[in-house]
């Protein structure tokens, strides 16, 4: 710890509450993404970070300094969030609400119906200290919407682990020391959780997505908006994979391969709607707010897409509520075009 933080904690010791979030500060944006990764919903990390600096500021007393704070602060937080896990019910799933649209028969009824995106804009910051050693996983693919879900589906001590381990980079011994287990324990943890992520990830054999903001990337969008806003079903459908996976939580619908996808989409076009798209960012990938034209020319949001790409296609596309736009600076409505 270094010696302004040390002072800070001594002055926080004795009651100083300011010189408690000076102290904390520098880790607050990360070990928010830290509660979003382990809860996989943007509210709930949130409320889980809030939970984590008042048991900090409560457990203040017993911190002896033998850790890094950043360390006994990821300790408290991942507790947290475990206990969360158990006690908290889950968020239920929702069902189908568009009006004048029937939707085709989903491919399956998806799991992580409590899934939320994660605001770009509060990554700054997030990844100041470089991962461990140990960690495995690029700073992008460690915050993609597949990712995330793939955590969400593990059991809470081996979600811990993996990303304490894979992700953060701590030691087999630090995770131990956080978590109140043994070596063995954490060793075996992390071999469960690798094969079990690996078996459920959706996004394993696609081609590496185009560098953010790159020429590619921004032609792929480019192509999505233009293709989306006029209702052309045909040009759409020639940007996706042929494995491609569309998904809206809370809603449980997915329809996994073209054929499915393409059915999907046919019935939102169909119904004669017609969008307009808001370019913005979340989870490090693209991502749109998605605008309905209503008789009188205002366009209600009608929620927010994020596009999982692969090589110059798109692999997964993910509608969440438009209860979400403002977490983006997006509008709930825009006025009519002049």
């Amino acid at each position: 710890m270094d010696g302004v933080n040390l002072d800070w904690i001594d002055k926080a010791r004795a009651g100083d509450g300011d010189a408690f979030r000076k102290a904390l500060a520098p880790y607050r944006r990360e070990l928010q993404l830290h509660c979003y990764r382990m809860l996989g919903n943007f509210q709930d990390a949130e409320d889980a970070l809030q939970d984590t600096l008042l048991s900090a500021w409560q457990g203040l007393p017993g911190f002896e300094g033998r850790a890094s704070l950043r360390t006994w602060l990821y300790q408290v937080a991942t507790h947290r969030c475990l206990n969360l896990r158990r006690t908290a019910g889950r968020r239920p799933a929702k069902a189908w609400d568009v009006p004048h649209i029937e939707p085709p028969e989903p491919t399956r009824l998806g799991e992580v119906v409590w899934l939320e995106p994660y605001p770009d804009e509060l990554l700054d910051g997030a990844f100041d200290v470089a991962p461990g050693p140990h960690a495995v996983y690029e700073r992008s693919e460690s915050i993609s919407l597949a990712f995330v879900t793939g955590l969400q589906l593990l059991p809470p001590r081996q979600l811990a682990v993996l990303i304490l381990r894979d992700v953060l980079g701590f030691s087999a011994s630090e995770v131990a020391g956080m978590l109140d287990t043994t070596l063995e324990s954490v060793t075996s943890a992390l071999k469960r959780a690798r094969a079990g992520l690996q078996r459920r990830s959706l996004v394993a054999g696609h081609a590496a997505p185009p560098a953010r903001e790159s020429p590619a990337e921004n032609a792929l969008a480019t192509k999505f908006t233009q293709a989306y806003e006029t209702g052309n079903l045909d040009a759409l459908v020639a940007l996706l994979t042929d494995d491609v996976f569309v998904s809206m939580p809370p809603m449980p619908l997915e329809y996994q391969g073209l054929e499915a996808a393409t059915r999907f989409f046919a019935s939102i076009f169909g119904a004669g709607r017609r969008f307009t798209l808001l370019p913005t960012r979340a989870n490090g990938q693209p991502a749109f707010g998605a605008y309905v034209l209503a008789p009188n020319g205002i366009r209600h949001g009608a929620g927010l897409f994020v596009m999982t790409l692969a090589g110059d296609r798109i692999c997964a596309l993910t509608r969440f509520e438009s209860s979400v736009l403002p977490w983006f600076d997006l509008p709930r409505s825009l006025p009519p075009t002049t």
